[in-house]
């Protein structure tokens, strides 16, 4: 009940309300995988950055292919100095889902932050390839 609450809470953009929901359903049952990933997807829409890593490593400790938490836990990382660990995280959402134009996008900008600009480009253009629009905007700004 309340993991199904949180989300709603999410979608919603009431991110403290969806925290302390996911935070009831994690005490109910520690190995809810969704309720971790939830909850780091709602901190990091708070930027607590650090409090959407470590729920995501929670998550992927409990379910290895859980392709939210990889996702939310590498834009999470892309606020560190270490961009070569989002890179890593965006690399298995798209071995998990090869289709999945946000972690293309995601790792583009990643691979852009740390002077990667042909290899971005490569990921931005198959971002927008997918459907992603805002590739488009980062294609005609950084891949002439």
């Amino acid at each position: 009940m309340y993991c199904k609450r949180g989300t709603i809470k999410l979608g919603l953009n009431d991110f403290v309300g969806a925290i302390a929901d996911f935070t009831k359903a994690i005490e109910l049952n520690p190995r809810d995988e969704i309720a971790y990933s939830n909850r780091g997807n709602s901190r990091l829409f708070l930027k607590d950055y650090v409090g959407a890593i470590n729920d995501c490593n929670k998550a992927i400790e409990l379910n290895g292919k859980s392709i939210n938490s990889y996702l939310t836990r590498g834009i999470s990382k892309l606020q560190f100095p270490d961009i070569n660990e989002a890179i890593t995280d965006f690399d298995k959402v798209i071995e998990l889902d090869p289709t999945h134009e946000f972690a293309f996008c995601n790792r583009g900008i990643a691979k852009l932050k740390i002077g990667r600009k042909d290899s971005a480009c490569v990921d931005l253009h198959k971002a927008a390839e997918l459907g992603m629009t805002q590739a488009h905007d980062l294609i005609r700004q950084y891949c002439k």
